[in-house]
């Protein structure tokens, strides 16, 4: 019989989707293990009925395909601003124009991800554990701007294309990722089962208030939850509402950092 835990936090003006539904996942935990820090001990969440079961996004013909056209297509669109940028980058910092990190994919398995550089190369935090704050010092000028933007992130459309990543679905994170000073996989045992969808550009938790910092518990659980009950409702539909939001609220609105 699994325990029941309660977790109380500051909110921040996120919509909780731990309370509004009584199940979220249809399959165990892929769960790494616990130590003694850890504040939940839940192995599995609550199983879907067999009739609820729908075709997840890994597994989808139909998202791959658009993934690929969508993705060509921006990378054709894009491909003026991309070499300005490129151009921008190494006339004002020294170093290769873009950035590359492993970080977990699909099914748990390590891929190469990529972003244009928008640090200096002596203060670059290679394994990617320590997170980039407001203000941070070692985003370069030009660094600002594209993060600003998430213009630094077009580049992952060659992710795309190559099926390490999707349009839309989790956000990829570096293994070893802290969220409120402990490992994530600590912090919300449920964590690995974001997994079962290919990583995106942008997500149902970036378009939702949970981009950014994974200091604050709440903000780091609310953004697993975000992920699964993408996971669960995901559609076609949902998909390019997410794109929609995104270039609203990050290329437009520039509410990056």
């Amino acid at each position: 019989m699994a325990a029941i835990v309660t977790a109380n936090f500051d909110q921040d003006s996120i919509r909780s989707l731990r309370n509004k539904r009584t199940t979220i996942s249809m399959r165990p935990v892929e769960y790494a293990g616990s130590n003694s820090y850890s504040p939940y001990r839940a192995k599995y969440r609550a199983k879907r009925p067999r009739g609820a079961i729908r075709t997840e996004p890994g597994s989808s013909i139909a998202k791959r395909i658009f993934d690929i056209v969508v993705a060509s297509a921006a990378l054709l669109f894009f491909a003026p601003l991309l070499i300005a940028i490129a151009f921008g980058i190494k006339l004002t910092s020294r170093g290769p124009v873009l950035f590359h990190q492993y970080r977990y994919g699909y099914r748990n398995r390590r891929f190469k991800i990529y972003k244009f550089r928008s640090m200096r190369t002596d203060a670059c935090d290679v394994r990617g554990v320590k997170q980039t704050v407001q203000g941070d010092a070692r985003v370069t000028g030009i660094g600002k701007v594209l993060r600003k933007t998430s213009l630094d992130e077009i580049p992952q459309l060659i992710n795309v294309i190559k099926g390490d990543m999707s349009l839309v679905g989790p956000r990829p994170h570096v293994p070893g990722m802290l969220a409120a000073d402990l490992p994530y996989e600590d912090l919300v045992p449920y964590y690995f089962q974001r997994h079962s969808a290919r990583p995106g550009i942008t997500g149902l938790a970036q378009v939702s208030g949970c981009r950014g910092s994974t200091v604050e518990a709440g903000r780091a659980i609310s953004r697993i939850d975000y992920d699964l009950d993408y996971i669960e409702r995901w559609s076609l539909r949902m998909d390019i509402m997410i794109i929609v939001r995104t270039v609203r609220r990050e290329f437009l609105s520039g509410s990056g950092f």
